[in-house]
């Protein structure tokens, strides 16, 4: 009872903590903004606008920063001004989200990208180190191919050029998973790993299963420590046949296959089954972050494909 009682307590404490930080934060969102507000309208009064913006910003930086400390220079005061310029409505504002997250979603310069990656942050509750890392991995990007591609999975620890086996890669991922479904995308839940299916004459083994409560299917997760081949093809193609017979009810959508490959060649993808399949999928993964411009040459190689 005793120990109960003093759990109840911390449990009050880190709850008023909780709110209290929220509260914070929201005041410095807002506060911020009304700053930005203020500048703008200030710079819209001055006869020469660049001219007087910035000796404005510089007059302002140096009081300020004399009086609050560091975190009010030029370039501070530049980015508030821009905070402003960029989310113009007061009542937009999510209180969910830091100055950080704010901070961050404003080196987005894709419109339609940063609200992507704000209401995303917002309803899976990401931390900014979430949300500078899929800002970073082209994540909204590579949405826009009919299957992520590639997928990132820096997150894993796996040295690049170390040669790893699948069942490491699968056991990196069980030990990572809430990352990876991350990366996934929204919708999907986990079941199994080395799911076990049995015909009448033998059992096979899938690597991961999973379950996509928004399209209400199953998806199958193959993983290859090479690149893709027919045989790859056949085996997942043989996987979804297996699941649509023996586990799949009447409420579910068709099974999906998603091949996770080392790397594929657009040829073997062209001439199998992938082209034509609405269930079978292959996909390339990365085991380190690549450069913005290495993603994009990939996303574009993507899209050329599929037009």
């Amino acid at each position: 009872m005793h120990k109960q009682f003093i759990n109840d307590i911390r449990q009050l404490l880190l709850e008023a903590r909780g709110k209290v930080a929220r509260q914070v934060n929201a005041v410095i969102v807002y506060t911020y903004w009304e700053i930005g507000r203020r500048i703008v309208e200030e710079e819209q009064s001055g006869s020469k606008r660049a001219e007087y913006g910035g000796q404005l910003l510089k007059e302002l930086s140096a009081r300020l920063v004399k009086e609050f400390g560091r975190g009010y220079g030029e370039r501070d005061l530049r980015r508030i001004r821009q905070f402003y310029l960029v989310f113009p409505i007061r009542s937009s504002l999510r209180p969910e989200l830091t100055w950080t997250h704010y901070r961050t979603l404003l080196g987005v310069r894709n419109e339609e990208a940063r609200t992507y990656y704000l209401q995303e942050a917002v309803q899976q509750s990401w931390s900014v180190r979430q949300l500078e890392r899929n800002i970073a991995s082209l994540f909204f990007e590579r949405l826009k191919p009919p299957l992520k591609d590639p997928y990132v999975l820096e997150f894993l620890g796996l040295d690049d050029a170390t040669v790893y086996s699948e069942s490491d890669i699968e056991s990196a991922i069980i030990q990572n998973i809430q990352s990876f479904l991350l990366e996934l995308g929204t919708g999907f839940a986990f079941v199994a790993r080395q799911y076990r299916i049995k015909t009448e004459t033998k059992v096979f083994y899938i690597d991961l299963v999973f379950y996509h409560y928004l399209l209400k299917c199953f998806v199958l997760i193959d993983l290859k420590v090479t690149d893709l081949s027919h045989q790859d093809i056949g085996q997942m193609d043989m996987y979804v046949r297996m699941f649509e017979a023996l586990r799949r009810s009447a409420d579910d959508q068709p099974t999906l296959g998603i091949i996770l490959c080392k790397d594929k060649d657009q040829t073997i993808v062209k001439y199998s089954m992938l082209e034509e399949s609405e269930q079978l999928f292959a996909s390339s993964y990365s085991l380190v972050l690549p450069s913005e411009d290495a993603l994009k040459a990939v996303l574009e190689q993507g899209f050329r494909t599929v037009g």
